[in-house]
């Protein structure tokens, strides 16, 4: 089972006091990329989120955002009583007034009201470590639909590279009766006297030199291990991406050996096939 090293997840979880929104993206590389952007009164939970994203998401470049957006409407307050107490005496000093009155002019003062600042640390870090994870869920699940197409497609070009093998195997043949008639030709053409049973052996030395069967027999090997670790559940991507090297050093022979031009046209196809098939392996986790 293929997942795509790419990912875009967004959760937005509603506090008391405010929201907590969680972003995830994820992007290509080789390792373990990860970068942690959160607020600071969060910086203790640092190691914890990135263990939590490390442990599910295993590879790639991977950026978490988590911010908090304040609701407009709340603003808790406390009653700064000392400081409303200090006013009041101050106030009767200069002016008479009953208790209530006082008491309004005190309040409108500066400082008689202190803002509570929430702490989303404390008793709701809890409910932001859940969301963190849910958002980590949604990522991979974007993974695993986006690798779901990207292992329809390489599982495609695989077998038609696998088409293009057969047809080569086919030619293989006749392949060879074309070399040994060339040979045979240019020989008459110069004029010279031959051994045959000589002529005959250096020709067999010659043709089995560029025999190809084993790189066809090789290159149906990697085939077939292409398709079986392509269903594996364990992150394949590297794997997947030395076979595919294999895969080419056996096609790269081929087209060495061939010597025939329509058995080089298929090589080229099956060349641009498994050059599309690497482009999509850098993007597999």
């Amino acid at each position: 089972m293929i997942k795509s090293m790419t990912a875009y997840s967004e959760t937005i979880l509603t506090l008391k006091s405010q929201k907590a929104v969680m972003e995830i993206k994820c992007l290509n590389s080789k390792n373990l990329d990860i970068s942690c952007k959160i607020p600071s009164e969060l910086k203790e939970k640092d190691n914890d989120i990135r263990t939590l994203l490390s442990k599910a998401l295993q590879r790639g470049k991977i950026e978490f955002r988590l911010y908090f957006e304040k609701e407009l409407n709340y603003n808790p307050t406390t009653i700064n009583s000392k400081i409303v107490s200090d006013n009041i005496n101050k106030l009767k000093k200069i002016a008479n007034g009953n208790a209530t009155d006082l008491l309004k002019i005190a309040m409108q003062m500066p400082n008689a009201y202190d803002v509570i600042k929430a702490n989303p640390v404390g008793k709701e870090w809890n409910k932001i470590q859940k969301e963190i994870k849910r958002t980590i869920i949604k990522a991979d699940k974007y993974r695993e639909n986006e690798g779901a197409d990207i292992q329809k497609d390489i599982t495609k070009k695989i077998k038609d590279i696998n088409k293009y093998l057969i047809k080569i195997d086919k030619l293989k043949n006749r392949r060879r009766t074309k070399i040994r008639k060339k040979i045979k030709e240019e020989i008459v053409n110069l004029n010279l006297k031959i051994d045959n049973n000589r002529f005959e052996q250096e020709l067999i030395y010659y043709l089995e030199k560029y025999d190809i069967n084993e790189e066809i027999v090789r290159l149906n090997s990697h085939i077939n291990f292409f398709l079986s670790v392509i269903k594996t559940k364990s992150p394949n991507g590297k794997k997947l991406g030395f076979i595919s090297q294999e895969i080419g050093r056996e096609i790269n022979t081929i087209g060495a050996k061939s010597y025939d031009a329509d058995m080089q046209k298929i090589v080229v196809e099956m060349k641009d096939e498994l050059e599309k098939i690497k482009e999509q392996i850098f993007n597999i986790l």
